[in-house]
């Protein structure tokens, strides 16, 4: 399929391009030594990662560790609460640790192991990829160091339990807002001084060149298999796939299966209390072309050009930016981008866990909120949801914020 001049039968080998880019986004904007460690990254990928025995190796860890392929449910009684539209979820909710994290993690740490590198860096907001990675670096044998805002660590507390318990050493970060953004800065600062023994994980689709890419890469089996799973079930594709987007991995893993396809897309960005700067972390919906953490995308800006502050109940989405793919592909307008706000995702989080048995990971639950929306405009077909995430770090937080419905 063309879509606007770009082929996406061969798009997933053709973008980026060899230095980063899609179209004007991405690249790597960051010092020379450490874009020679992104160098000796990108090399190592497309030689390490691309050989039969690394791809051998991380399938039996797919199969035998994290219990994947995942499985597709049926939100029957959900969907029938909304009309004719049959609403589905990816489950990476099932996914050992809980999210779709693990996914990219457990190549990150592969491939660290392959490079030779002993300790493994990496940020996190909502906690799931920290505790992915802590997963990962136990399971190799590697150091771990997490990043992790004071904000986030006291919203998220069992994660921040879960990655001790794992042997990571979580990083308290106290700057500005003290959210998922300044955990970046701080693990960044760290690896610069230790990127000769060390990997920087990154935790989304976000970041210099070649993290887009290689995180996408190894979250693409997320959409591979759940375009196979729902032709199996349905005998055809769905009218429509929905993920959330902050950096936007679990969307990119997710929607790199049905670029291809007739199928509509759409990512759905937080727009917290409201429009206000501040008050969301719509990048793409309110944003504009800017450069932050080593990447060209579509970041919110404070009145000095610099990454505004930022706002979401989910602590996995409240980040000023996106990935450079998905701000690409907003441009190009194959993936409709659009918002939902907290209250929409509170009630979306209360909705399936009482009509379904499911208890969503608040930064799903965004995706959730869109999809019954949709479907309230859709007279017939179907959706299919990426759910990136299990609710349980989120239960204390919600209980205590919101009121229970009846």
């Amino acid at each position: 399929m063309t879509f606007n001049g770009v082929n996406f039968d061969t798009y997933l080998k053709n973008y980026p391009n060899k230095d980063g880019f899609f179209g004007k986004y991405g690249g790597a904007f960051v010092p020379d030594d450490i874009k020679a460690a992104m160098d000796e990254i990108t090399e190592a990928y497309f030689t390490i990662c691309k050989s039969s025995k690394f791809i051998a190796e991380l399938r039996k860890i797919r199969r035998e560790f994290q219990g994947r392929p995942t499985p597709i449910s049926y939100l029957e009684r959900l969907s029938g609460k909304l009309g004719n539209v049959q609403i589905y979820v990816k489950r990476e909710d099932l996914n050992h640790t809980g999210a779709h994290k693990l996914n990219h993690c457990m190549g990150e740490g592969l491939l660290a192991k392959y490079m030779g590198k002993k300790k493994v860096i990496a940020e996190t907001g909502a906690g799931q990829h920290g505790v992915a990675l802590a997963t990962a670096a136990a399971y190799f044998g590697l150091e771990c160091d997490i990043y992790m805002g004071a904000v986030d660590i006291k919203k998220q507390a069992p994660n921040v339990a879960r990655m001790k318990i794992l042997g990571a050493n979580v990083i308290e970060v106290n700057e500005g807002l003290s959210t998922l953004k300044e955990a970046v800065d701080a693990a960044f600062r760290a690896y610069a001084k230790e990127y000769k023994d060390a990997i920087y994980c990154i935790g989304s689709v976000v970041g210099p060149h070649p993290f887009p890419m290689m995180v996408r890469d190894f979250q693409s089996v997320v959409g591979i298999e759940a375009r196979e799973q729902f032709l199996d079930m349905t005998g055809e594709l769905p009218d429509a796939v929905v993920a959330c987007v902050g950096g936007g991995s679990n969307a990119m893993g997710l929607f790199s299966g049905f670029l291809n396809d007739p199928v509509e897309i759409y990512g759905v960005e937080p727009l917290g209390r409201g429009k206000k700067l501040g008050d969301h972390a719509a990048s793409l919906k309110y944003g504009s072309e800017g450069i932050m953490h080593g990447f060209n995308s579509i970041m919110l800006k404070d009145e000095k050009g610099e990454p505004a502050p930022v706002y979401s109940v989910a602590s996995g989405l409240d980040y000023p930016s996106s990935g450079p793919e998905h701000a690409f592909l907003h441009d190009l307008g194959r993936i409709n981008y659009d918002v939902v706000d907290d209250k929409e995702t509170v009630d979306a989080f209360f909705a399936l866990s009482r009509l379904e048995g499911i208890i969503p990971a608040i930064e799903s639950s965004h995706a959730v909120a869109y999809a019954m929306k949709l479907a309230k405009k859709m007279e017939r077909g179907s959706i299919l949801v990426n759910l990136s995430g299990r609710g349980d770090k989120d239960m204390d937080y919600i209980i205590q914020n919101y009121p229970m419905p009846e």
